[in-house]
């Protein structure tokens, strides 16, 4: 399934990433694919601040490479994991790896996004739900494609499909 949303602004970017956290599982792995400065770590910070967690302490990892979060879901106050991840500088699978990865993408309480994540596409879980972000004509626009090609993901962005349509962000 896949969701286009157009013209999104940084105040959009940040209200969607609100949304994220009550449509999706814990155990899901997103996958950040967009050029510099098209927004990939301003949605980690949105998400991890409607997670309840101190968005001054959720920088880009290009150096440290995965950051971890404790926050807690929405009105439920469910426990969730985020760890964040920056594959920009990460040399070849191996080394991504060597992060302990695939024990974050089996952690059913976190959620596991991944900057950069095209470049280490062939080792990204099969239900990695894929986020383009791609920057607009207009400098403070972009566009985002929300896909995943797992069948277990389709309720999640349905959910948010349906959410953005309610908040009139579907064209």
């Amino acid at each position: 399934m896949n969701l286009l949303l157009e013209h999104v602004d940084v105040e959009r970017l940040v209200s969607l990433a609100s949304v994220f956290v009550d449509r999706f599982p814990g155990g899901t792995t997103f996958g950040l694919v967009g050029t510099l400065g098209a927004g990939k770590t301003r949605l980690v910070q949105g998400i991890a601040e409607a997670l309840r967690v101190d968005v001054s302490e959720v920088t880009s990892p290009t150096f440290t490479l995965l950051q971890s979060h404790s926050g807690l879901v929405g009105d439920t106050g469910e426990p969730r994991t985020l760890h964040h991840l920056d594959a920009y500088r990460i040399a070849d699978e191996d080394e991504f790896f060597e992060l302990g990865v695939e024990e974050l993408f089996d952690d059913t309480d976190a959620w596991t996004i991944v900057e950069w994540a095209d470049l280490v596409r062939d080792v990204m879980p099969v239900e990695t739900v894929w986020i383009e972000m791609k920057l607009e004509a207009v400098d403070e626009w972009r566009t985002l494609e929300i896909r995943s090609s797992d069948a277990t993901m389709n309720d999640s962005i349905e959910l948010l499909r349906q959410a953005c349509d309610e908040r009139g962000w579907m064209r």
